[in-house]
């Protein structure tokens, strides 16, 4: 098949989220699989990347466009998605891809493929990575763009895929019909991940003695992912453990100011370690040198769960936000969104090396059997299959 994905962020911008890291696992599987895949993305970044702009370069044998995003004309640190060369292209190209791919449905980039798609009567698949609730984030900015395209963009989907049951439901409630909406969940690139770094290397970069805990949380420094609630909490860990550290591991998204305020007013800014954004190596050498990986709120289905499991560190987490239900007692612990609950959740880990381990091992067979890339592509060119031969045409309304 010739398929085009459609990603605001793309290989090498890793630091922007999950959403660049998945959208490049699925098209690279997609291409090994003797898939003809494009990629339409920007040059969004708090980084100059210096990238290719307004024109195919190859990246790993796919075509990818990084749409200059008027960074250099806008004097502020990161401008919304705003790819004003993208209409040019696809006017040009749209009518000639199988199927197109969908990621994040409030950009413009998702706008404009959209619309192009519908005007040639190409299918596309939408897939919101948990962003279709409005109550995170700028709600503000997400109801005007909602009023003024995502019906058009939900109603227009051949077919939508959701990371959970969760957001499954928020699908149906959109008016979204059952036989339009696949459950895939998100994978590794096994892979990628033959060379695990030895263990210990974390812990002796960043000074941490081997008998002292590691309390990880490692990903986007911001509040919608509950980074409050987890200094609150680890201050009441930090009461009854005199050898425990929290390493918050991720970019500044320009609250750090506030979260040292709130750790130094709780009296342990000398238990707590900001990394900034780290490689790839650094990433994996933290996991696996952690006691405990902690995400107190996330949307979707976090990459960042699956690499945990892999180096075999176990979960806490919530339903604050979406929940996963896989984990709680298989490889951690699901419980409830307060500093109290969370701490004594993290604590009892931290005090059962026996239970850390046998959670940790079931956590590592889950990913090697379930959640890897390779057998979660299967499903995607699947229901890619479906979509390209009108199997799912059937159309119902959409409330938004």
């Amino acid at each position: 098949m010739n398929i085009l994905q459609v990603t605001p962020f793309f290989k090498p911008l890793w630091e922007s989220g999950g959403v660049a890291r998945v959208a490049y696992d699925i098209s690279h599987n997609l291409h090994a699989n003797g898939h003809d895949v494009t990629v339409y993305t920007t040059n969004r970044s708090l980084h100059a990347y210096d990238l290719p702009t307004n024109r195919p370069t190859k990246v790993d044998g796919m075509n990818v466009y990084y749409f200059e995003n008027l960074r250099k004309y806008i004097p502020i640190t990161a401008p919304p998605v705003m790819p004003y060369y993208m209409p040019a292209v696809a006017r040009r190209e749209i009518a000639g891809f199988d199927v197109i791919h969908i990621h994040d449905h409030r950009t413009l980039l998702t706008v404009i493929a959209s619309h192009y798609a519908r005007k040639y009567g190409i299918p596309y698949v939408l897939q919101a990575h948990g962003a279709l609730p409005r109550d995170t984030g700028s709600t503000r900015m997400k109801r005007l763009f909602d009023m003024l395209w995502t019906e058009d963009v939900i109603r227009g989907a051949a077919g939508v895929i959701a990371l959970n049951k969760i957001e499954a439901d928020h699908y149906r409630m959109l008016g979204v019909d059952d036989e339009k909406i696949a459950i895939i969940p998100n994978g590794l690139d096994l892979a990628e991940y033959r060379d695990l770094p030895p263990r210990g290397k974390f812990r002796a970069a960043w000074g941490i003695g081997e008998t002292t805990k590691i309390v990880l949380y490692l990903g986007r420094l911001d509040p919608t992912k509950g980074i409050d609630l987890l200094i609150r909490s680890f201050a009441l860990l930090a009461r009854e453990f005199d050898d425990v550290v929290l390493m918050l591991v991720g970019e500044d998204m320009g609250f750090n100011h506030e979260f040292k305020q709130l750790i130094q007013s709780l009296g342990i800014s000398d238990r707590v370690i900001f990394t900034g954004f780290v490689s790839k190596e650094d990433k994996l050498a933290a996991y696996i040198d952690a006691d405990v990986f902690v995400t107190p709120s996330f949307t979707g289905f976090p990459v960042t769960f699956l690499e945990s499991c892999l180096c075999g560190t176990p979960i806490v987490t919530t339903g604050h936000g979406d929940l996963l239900e896989w984990i709680d007692n298989t490889i951690g612990f699901n419980t409830e969104y307060t500093p109290e609950a969370f701490a004594e959740t993290v604590g009892r880990l931290l005090n059962d090396d026996a239970l850390r381990a046998r959670l940790g091992e079931q956590a590592k067979e889950l990913v090697l059997t379930r959640y890897n890339w390779q057998s979660i592509v299967h499903e995607i060119e699947n229901f890619y299959a479906k979509v390209a031969n009108g199997s799912l045409s059937k159309r119902g309304s959409v409330r938004v």
